[in-house]
């Protein structure tokens, strides 16, 4: 139950990160801002995999999430009419993206990397405590 909690508390955290960067660019530097949404989106990506599969090793959750963050992205070469109205709603912008990009796929890796370090360390530091 601990770990649940872990991985919930780190979804709704890396939310309001990304969330953050967006809604406060000019707080922030423009390396941040023009990196930090697709980061954390594949970090709860992470993480909720982990939340899905707590009992399984730890390569199973980076192996889909990465698979799953690739996935979306190259999604986006289909540009169907229909996918496209969805794409163009706040919702489907978030989940399914605007366009393909390859940077994006970098960014999915060090999001999905930053989620594994934070796990592997952060969560076994924490129940070190307990």
């Amino acid at each position: 139950m601990k770990a649940r909690f872990f991985y919930i508390s780190s979804i709704l955290i890396v939310i309001l990160l990304g969330m953050g960067s967006r809604q406060f660019p000019e707080a922030l530097p423009a390396f941040i801002v023009e990196h930090a949404g697709d980061v954390c989106w594949a970090s709860m990506i992470y993480f909720g995999f982990r939340f899905l599969f707590i009992d399984k090793p730890l390569l199973l959750a980076v192996t889909i999430s990465l698979l799953f963050c690739f996935a979306i992205e190259f999604s986006q070469l289909y540009q169907a009419v229909w996918i496209n109205e969805i794409r163009h709603t706040f919702v489907g912008a978030l989940i399914l993206g605007q366009g393909f990009l390859k940077l994006d796929l970098l960014r999915y890796a060090v999001g999905v990397l930053l989620a594994v370090w934070i796990d592997y360390y952060g969560y076994r530091r924490i129940m070190r405590r307990r």
